[in-house]
């Protein structure tokens, strides 16, 4: 027996059902990123969004159309992080439009009508849209819906006519985006989509489904991997385990063992007595480990632990604290009566010293982010709240977190939001400097822009998968030196990565060599890359400081 329409408590259940299929999905997600950083992925930032509906979601007492769509809209708009997942929010935003007004049921040509709006909606959030992308498969599935709801009112026949339209579209992404043909991968964002939707139609099918929800951690902190130390874990899986061997153990063979284990990793320790032997290795292969052991006999009590989660958990319960002693001081600058500044300043931040120079320059706020720590759209407006002004400027140094940025401003009624759209930090530092007192709010944003579009950026850090992009073929832990369209060096050492990365972002008129050396270099190694730098382009200034950021060695900016 077909079915016609759907009402709020099914779209409830779907919706429940999408985002926990995303979930599900979103390391497989994370490995379509087509650049190798170790960066805030898509899966990762969809799924945190949709969680943020879908825990409003799931807390309804009342499930109507409209109280349904607000749950899904506010949700995901707050809780929206990196472009991606602003982009689902506003194709939330745009299907709740439509389905708010709806008294009882939905049919298929009210959804046709609902993706249609989403797609809209979300195309007009987005400045510069890009075909190849989430907004593609989107658009995609709602011109299917437009063409066959009047004809196909079977919702069965109708979402698998338009999710296999959708899935169309995703194969062709690699077409419409070269660099995603040559990484050999689908667009990401349209793959996320693609399985919300694919679980909303499991639960519409009557698939069984759990639709339970985990409390999750509400912090920027807890995206993917936050790590400072972190790369100074080599060898990230503590792999032990008793070997039971079938012949003698000898001296020989437990040299042998030892070996191969230091040849794939640190910290080994492996202890015979007789034929029992305890084994104990840090590598980032524990499978090689295991297999070379059962060639000499049977394995009990087998133990892998990931060194780099458990850092993961220090790092978070770290930045929620450094978090929450900021707001602590902020508020207790605001119990002072003070009087209500004109202007005021929140910037993006990640590592001490790069916080003290935004402070120095007088920024007001700082929101722990970055690459691996894109904050939602809710820690922005957290941030405007503890901003005592009535012009606030936000700087997101990074450019997947502007467009989060953005939409805090649709959602903050009682002050004066602009966005500097700083897409890394030393274009947020100069924004900040070229601040004049004298101008207008809107005449210094005009003026900001103007002159960080003057400085070039190059961040080094290290790959975290093989690819093949802009025609340089990168293998997993290479060194890399990325400009701010594309990757101008690779290599095995930090420093020479730097120095050509450097070489390719010059320009005959530059003045001003900027380099803020991260948490996992010694001040004495930056020094000697400095130096190096004076002597090679001795008609530039050359200023070295500690900036303590994660994931990158070096952030170089060139003006």
């Amino acid at each position: 027996m077909s079915v016609t329409t759907i009402d709020a408590k099914m779209l409830q259940k779907m919706f429940l059902a999408g985002a926990k299929n995303l979930e599900a999905k979103k390391e497989w997600i994370n490995e379509l990123n087509v650049f190798p950083v170790p960066d805030g992925d898509t899966g990762t930032n969809m799924t945190l969004t949709i969680m943020a509906a879908a825990k409003e979601v799931d807390a309804l007492e009342t499930v109507t159309f409209e109280t349904l769509a607000k749950a899904i809209s506010s949700g995901s708009l707050r809780g929206a992080r990196g472009n991606s997942g602003v982009i689902l929010s506003q194709l939330f935003r745009g299907f709740t439009k439509v389905i708010k007004t709806q008294e009882d049921v939905l049919d298929s040509v009210v959804l046709a009508e609902a993706l249609t709006r989403a797609t809209e909606t979300a195309y007009k959030a987005v400045m510069k849209p890009k075909e190849g992308t989430i907004l593609s498969v989107a658009r995609g599935i709602s011109e299917k819906a437009a063409e066959i709801a009047d004809v196909t009112p079977d919702l069965a026949e109708f979402m698998e006519q338009i999710l296999a339209n959708g899935d169309e579209v995703l194969a062709r992404t690699p077409e419409m985006l070269p660099v995603l043909k040559q990484a050999g991968v689908v667009d990401s964002g349209g793959q996320g989509l693609m399985q919300v939707l694919k679980g909303m139609q499991d639960a519409f099918l009557g698939k069984e489904v759990d639709f339970s929800l985990e409390e999750k951690t509400d912090s920027q902190a807890e995206v993917r991997i936050q790590k400072s130390e972190e790369t100074e874990i080599t060898f990230g899986y503590c792999t032990e385990f008793i070997l039971m061997a079938e012949q003698e153990f000898t001296s020989a063979k437990e040299q042998e063992l030892k070996g191969f284990f230091s040849s794939i990793g640190d910290c080994v320790v492996v202890v015979s007595d007789d034929e029992v032997v305890k084994v104990h290795v840090h590598t980032n292969h524990p499978g090689q480990a295991i297999e070379k052991a059962l060639s000499y006999g049977a394995l009990s009590k087998i133990k892998i632990d990931n060194m780099r989660e458990e850092h993961q958990e220090k790092l978070i319960k770290d930045a929620n604290k450094k978090q929450k002693e900021q707001i602590k001081t902020v508020q207790e600058k605001q119990n002072t009566a003070e009087p209500r500044k004109a202007v005021g300043f929140i910037a993006v931040s990640v590592g001490e010293g790069l916080d003290a120079i935004f402070q120095g320059l007088g920024v007001d706020y700082l929101i722990p982010g970055g690459q691996t720590m894109n904050p939602s759209t809710e820690d922005m407006i957290e941030a405007i709240a503890k901003v005592n002004a009535d012009t606030v400027f936000i700087l997101p140094n990074n450019s997947n977190i502007i467009l989060a940025a953005q939409q805090a401003t649709y959602l903050v009624e009682d002050k004066k939001i602009l966005v500097v759209p700083s897409k890394t930090i030393p274009q947020g530092i100069t924004a900040v400097i070229n601040y004049m007192t004298d101008k207008t709010p809107e005449e210094n944003l005009e003026s900001m822009i103007k002159e960080m579009k003057r400085v070039k950026t190059g961040q080094v850090t290290y790959a975290v998968r093989n690819t093949v992009i802009d025609d340089k073929e990168i293998k997993e832990n290479d060194i890399m030196g990325l400009g701010d369209h594309t990757i101008l060096s690779v290599g095995k050492e930090v420093e020479s990565v730097a120095l050509e990365m450097i070489a390719g972002m010059m320009e005959e008129d530059a003045e001003l060599i900027s380099i803020y050396y991260g948490a996992d270099i010694a001040q004495d190694v930056a020094e000697k890359l400095a130096e190096k730098v004076r002597k090679v382009y001795s008609g530039c200034e050359v200023e070295l400081q500690a900036g303590g950021q994660p994931i990158y060695y070096y952030i170089i900016s060139v003006e």
